[in-house]
């Protein structure tokens, strides 16, 4: 069984983010709890995610979920330096997010992590001249700030991922408008659809309301669950049960917590709920399932 990285080895509750600048060498199959955003500053190797290879180069970035694993391999004597950037979801909230008025310019991070994974590390960012001078320029600044911890550096660090999240959404989009045939406004209807989509994934363990993401996807309630159902065939709700549902068997087989536990950290405070809608979903109680795997 491949090893689980828990957040508490890099990072604090207080402040869930770390950052470092590495010589990446081989490494097995392992997985963890945090986002990992990774950029290729020099050399070459393979990414292997899910059981697939591939090809990585000085400019890629690419982003590892929660619970996903990946591995790497670098031949003998060559060298790979790569910059790891690791957080919780929790890091850049949503009062944030929603004063700044930029959840429609976060795609790389709730929409392009969330794509099949073929189509997404076959079509991934590679950065070159400017765009990739400006992205490590961000990622140098808040290894910086992380080592001296001054005045505010937290708050910078806070920022400048933003930006750094920004940016990348702005290359992405690029990518996206050379690549699509649909129309400008079938397109933004579809992109909206999947960046609600990429926030429930990783925002699940919260309370979530209609109103909430109304306000934070600037999207009237009733426009909300009809771009769902166009997109994906389901309702907000509906989604929303099946991303906690496959978190929850997750947790189920990876961890010895208590069934009332695993329902809390999944987002559901009533457990009699929670053990109902598993069951419907997964056609056995937690318990069974836990049990029968």
């Amino acid at each position: 069984m491949q090893e689980i990285y828990g957040s508490n080895r890099y990072m604090k509750d207080e402040f869930p983010f770390w950052i470092t600048r590495t010589e990446q060498g081989s490494l097995a199959e392992h997985g963890h709890e945090f986002v990992e955003l990774v950029y290729v500053v020099r050399g070459k190797g393979v990414h292997i995610f899910l059981g697939t290879e591939y090809d990585i180069h000085a400019g890629d970035v690419f982003i590892i979920n929660p619970g996903e694993t990946h591995a790497y391999f670098v031949e003998p004597g060559a060298n790979m330096e790569i910059i790891n950037c690791l957080f919780m979801p929790s890091f850049i909230p949503d009062a944030l997010l929603s004063e700044l008025g930029i959840t429609g310019s976060m795609d790389y991070f709730y929409v392009h992590p969330f794509l099949k994974h073929d189509i997404r590390f076959n079509h991934h960012l590679n950065l070159h001249g400017q765009d990739a001078a400006s992205v490590l320029m961000l990622l140098e600044s808040m290894i910086r700030e992380i080592g001296c911890c001054g005045l505010g550096h937290t708050t910078l660090i806070r920022l400048q991922m933003i930006e750094l999240l920004v940016l990348l959404s702005r290359y992405y989009a690029f990518m996206q408008h050379q690549r699509s045939y649909s129309s400008p406004r079938q397109l933004d209807r579809e992109m909206t659809a999947k960046r609600i989509y990429g926030y429930l994934e990783r925002n699940f363990d919260k309370k979530i309301t209609l109103q909430s993401l109304s306000g934070l996807f600037n999207v009237s309630t009733r426009q909300l669950n009809r771009m769902m159902r166009e997109e994906f065939n389901k309702s907000i709700f509906d989604v929303l049960h099946e991303i906690r549902i496959e978190r929850a068997k997750r947790l189920l087989l990876e961890s010895d917590e208590k069934v009332i536990s695993v329902a809390t950290m999944v987002g559901y405070e009533d457990p009699s709920f929670f053990s109902r809608l598993f069951t419907r979903h997964a056609g056995c109680s937690p318990r069974q399932y836990r049990t029968g795997h």
